[in-house]
């Protein structure tokens, strides 16, 4: 169930690239353009760092949310998709987080 929700709100994230920016607030994410996302993404970040170290669960909850939403909107950005971010999940099953991260550097 949570893939199928996150993979209709990534079609809804989408679907608004080409919406008014006064009545969507994804698609005034769209019209500020990928600095401006990627800095939300960025504060979303910390404040879910802030959020796990607060204990407080369901704030972190809400913060988590807040952050893979604007994932999706960064990766609609950049003309990725879930597909992709599992595509190369499935690439490192299996392998040493390690070695992969090692493998990066080369």
């Amino acid at each position: 169930m949570a893939e199928d929700f996150l993979t209709s709100l990534e079609t809804v994230i989408r679907d608004r690239r080409g919406a008014d920016p006064s009545t969507s607030y994804t698609a005034s994410l769209f019209a500020k353009g990928r600095a401006k996302i990627a800095q939300k993404l960025g504060e979303e970040a910390v404040e879910t760092v802030i959020a796990a170290l607060g204990g407080d669960t369901k704030e972190l909850t809400s913060e988590a949310a807040d952050l893979v939403f604007h994932l999706l909107v960064l990766l609609a950005d950049a003309g990725l998709s879930l597909d992709d971010v599992r595509a190369e999940m499935m690439r490192r099953e299996g392998v040493s987080g390690i070695d992969e991260k090692a493998a990066r550097k080369s």
